[in-house]
């Protein structure tokens, strides 16, 4: 590995060790953020989260992709763009918008934005013993089946993840994200 990011190629996220991917995550849930810059730089961390959670879940080995889908309302369009392309652990990223349930089949992540939880709560507990990471926006998502809450609490974004949800459906994940999550249900971080 070369002793500067700058000799990564353009298309490759650089690779930071695991203390500075927890920095990273740290720094991001704690951005404060004014009114009118709050809702862009809040899109832009939640795109930085879901890329990053890439980086902190091992799929099984026939899984090569890295599809990020936006289940439904496309709130991350535009900030989640930026990392089309990039690879991610020798994976290229690729997002796409579902807006039916039957289009997640190639999907490695899927994201649900706030209010249409309910709405593909059919559709999350089908993925449930795929090996699909599976993100909402809502304290309860991880309660109704999914496998990562990504919510806002106090001017911050926080994580919840249901371990028992991931582990069914063959994830593994780093217990650098779980010492990060503000709860794991099914397990100790």
């Amino acid at each position: 590995m070369g002793a500067s990011s700058l000799s990564t190629p353009p298309r490759q996220v650089p690779r930071l060790s695991r203390l500075a991917l927890a920095g990273l995550l740290l720094l991001a849930a704690c951005f404060p953020g004014g009114a009118a810059a709050e809702t862009a730089s809040e899109a832009q961390l939640r795109a930085a989260y879901l890329v990053n959670f890439l980086k902190y879940v091992e799929w099984p080995a026939a899984i090569t992709g890295a599809n990020i889908c936006v289940l439904g309302r496309d709130s991350l369009a535009g900030p989640l763009a930026s990392y089309e392309g990039r690879l991610i652990q020798g994976r290229e990223i690729r997002i796409r918008r579902v807006s039916q349930p039957e289009q997640l089949a190639d999907c490695q992540e899927v994201f649900v934005p706030d209010g249409d939880e309910e709405r593909f709560a059919g559709a999350i507990r089908n993925l449930s013993r795929q090996p699909v990471l599976t993100v909402g926006e809502n304290a309860r998502f991880v309660e109704q089946g999914g496998g990562v809450a990504l919510v806002r609490v106090d001017n911050r974004l926080v994580f919840d993840v249901n371990l028992p949800v991931l582990q069914r459906a063959g994830l593994k994940v780093s217990p650098q994200m779980l010492r990060l999550a503000r709860d794991v249900v099914g397990g100790h971080r």
